[in-house]
């Protein structure tokens, strides 16, 4: 057997077992892949897939085995690599982050910055998506650190840890009533056409939640991925937009006389937790830990490790130390 045979069939368990999307995944033919696969199992002596003609259909109870101990050995042997590149390269390599559009936009670049100051040799890969797709590239190890509000600590084969709170700001045209309104209701809101983000991003659990405790139901008329587009439409006077407080920090709509006014809104909506989040298992390499600690001043090395240990001993991590 071999690592080849391991990542085939960790890769067509990804790929809802379609050996079409595998083979296109790991740059390969279907054939190759097909035949590698029976060779293990051969070897094996155990099917780890069951088979309609030459599709699998599903994986069978030795197979869920088989699965779990390969994911341990492909795990090692990524480790394997970063140990060695750490003590061949020291401070060189490349740092693969996954996070949302608030956080690569209006949180991560000071951080990025410094890091490249220290480690100059370090280059940075940043991907941006949902939460979900944070999480899955760090479990798939496409991504060593993810960063994000909503999602990551659902996930038990992640080591979540809090780096800051924020809480929603209201956006509004300077010419827009409820800029003289001294203290915002949801009651205000929910009369108003809203703007804000997708659900699946920047707190927006929170929103929903907020209303629907009320019984009351928001007019959203349009959601986005990112502030900006909120902004923007805003300031065309589509409605009223709620955006996470980094948003509208330095924005030179922001500025007195400017055409664009916020009011914090978080004795509304509650304060939200970014999280950063690394595979359970995983080896960290220095500038790793030295990233978090850029980020925020709750995170230290000795606290990511003690997270790290005390999650592979089979305890919650997520706040650990924290």
């Amino acid at each position: 057997m071999n690592l080849h045979q391991f990542r085939f069939v960790q890769e067509a368990a990804r790929r809802n077992l379609n050996l079409t999307e595998t083979a296109k995944a790991l740059h390969t033919s279907q054939p190759g892949i097909s035949k590698a696969i029976l060779e293990l199992e051969e070897e094996l002596g155990v099917d780890i897939f069951v088979r309609h003609g030459k599709r699998l259909k599903r994986i069978t109870e030795p197979g869920l085995e088989v699965m779990q101990s390969i994911e341990v050995i492909l795990r090692e042997v990524g480790n394997l690599k970063r140990i060695g590149q750490e003590f061949s390269k020291q401070e060189a390599g490349t740092l693969s982050i996954a996070t949302t559009h608030n956080q690569a936009r209006y949180v991560l670049p000071n951080p990025v910055a410094a890091l490249r100051k220290r480690f100059p040799k370090v280059a940075i890969s940043l991907h941006q998506g949902t939460p979900e797709t944070v999480a899955q590239m760090v479990l798939t190890e496409r991504a060593e650190v993810g960063l994000a509000t909503e999602s990551l600590s659902g996930y038990p084969d992640l080591v979540t840890l809090p780096c800051y709170e924020w809480e929603h700001v209201l956006v509004l045209r300077a010419d827009h009533p409820l800029t003289q309104h001294p203290r915002v209701t949801l009651e205000d809101l929910a009369r108003e056409p809203l703007i804000s983000y997708h659900p699946a991003f920047a707190g927006r659990t929170r929103l929903d939640q907020a209303f629907t405790q009320r019984h009351l139901e928001p007019n959203f008329v349009l959601e986005a991925f990112d502030a900006d587009v909120i902004k923007t439409y805003v300031r065309l006077g589509m409605g009223i937009g709620l955006v996470a407080e980094m948003a509208v920090r330095d924005d030179p709509l922001m500025v007195p006389g400017g055409e664009l006014v916020s009011r914090p809104v978080g004795h509304l909506f509650g304060r939200n937790v970014a999280r950063i989040a690394f595979k359970r298992g995983a080896y960290l390499r220095n500038f790793v830990f030295a990233f978090a600690e850029l980020i925020s001043e709750r995170l230290s090395r000795e606290s990511i490790e003690q997270a790290m240990v005390a999650t592979s001993n089979g305890h919650e991590g997520s706040d650990y130390g924290l």
